[in-house]
């Protein structure tokens, strides 16, 4: 990595955190990994006894701080986060909605960041957001590109104003894809199908798109097109999907509703 160095410190062992401290492990990372959990998992306990962590230390100032916790968390642990905060600490959070400042304000550290990863970073196929204040330095924001690629691709710095908008794309749509297919599914049992064939034919082709589509230059416009001939099976389909009412519309008022209520967690 970057900078290897002792003191890596993550509170909140939860499966995006356990991805992270995973993805550290296996990369080998040369400095010493601590994990705070209240509860533990099996897994986070299996590393601890074969020393690849050490679980729940006794807390002291840590080199770079992670926090991954729910951010309705966040005011319940204050003070004991503080106490992994010393005044070189670098503080990376991964909570929805809590803000760059507040952040700096509640553990009384400029050197802040914000990450925003999804769920396909459990299988090191995310996307990471990154955000940044103005004052961090190129080292630091090399360093934390480095902490988060084991989930997958990290794109960034964000400008925190565009965080909201980014994360209802990034963050919530896995969802949005895992319901795409649940309906496929459905509708094809709808019409008859086995209810394991058709959605084993739903994942199978999520999946497949989304790998087509990441290995070709074209556009997701383009592909779409390219699939659709006219007065086809597909055209007629799309014709539902596309309407007025349909699929887009739909598409941008949920995303405009993951983006009000980010708003609302961080106060804004």
């Amino acid at each position: 990595m970057a900078r290897p160095e002792s003191g890596l410190t993550l509170v909140g062992g939860g499966r995006m955190g356990s991805a992270l401290a995973g993805g550290w492990i296996k990369s080998g990372y040369e400095g010493a990994i601590s994990i705070h959990d209240p509860a533990p998992s099996d897994l986070l306990k299996g590393w601890a006894e074969a020393g690849k962590i050490h679980l729940n230390p006794a807390p002291a100032p840590a080199n770079t701080l992670v926090v991954a916790v729910k951010p309705q968390i966040f005011p319940k642990i204050l003070d004991d986060l503080r106490a992994f905060v010393g005044k070189d600490t670098l503080v990376l959070s991964i909570m929805a909605g809590i803000t760059l400042d507040s952040l700096a304000e509640r553990l009384g550290t400029g050197r802040v960041a914000r990450a925003m990863p999804n769920t396909p970073g459990l299988v090191g196929e995310g996307m990471t957001l990154l955000c940044l204040p103005s004052s961090a330095s190129d080292e630091d924001a090399a360093h934390l590109r480095d902490l988060l690629t084991p989930l997958g691709a990290v794109e960034g710095p964000i400008p925190e104003d565009k965080i909201s908008a980014a994360t209802a794309l990034s963050g919530c749509g896995p969802a949005y894809a895992f319901l795409l297919a649940e309906v496929m599914a459905a509708a094809g049992e709808a019409h008859g199908l086995d209810r394991d064939l058709a959605l084993r034919l739903a994942q199978k082709t999520v999946q497949g798109a989304g790998a087509l589509m990441m290995d070709s230059d074209e556009p997701p416009s383009t592909l779409r097109e390219n699939v659709t001939s006219p007065g086809g099976v597909t055209k007629a389909a799309l014709d539902v999907l596309m309407r007025d009412g349909a699929m887009p519309s739909l598409m941008k008022e949920a995303v405009a509703e993951a983006i009000k209520r980010d708003r609302e967690l961080s106060g804004d």
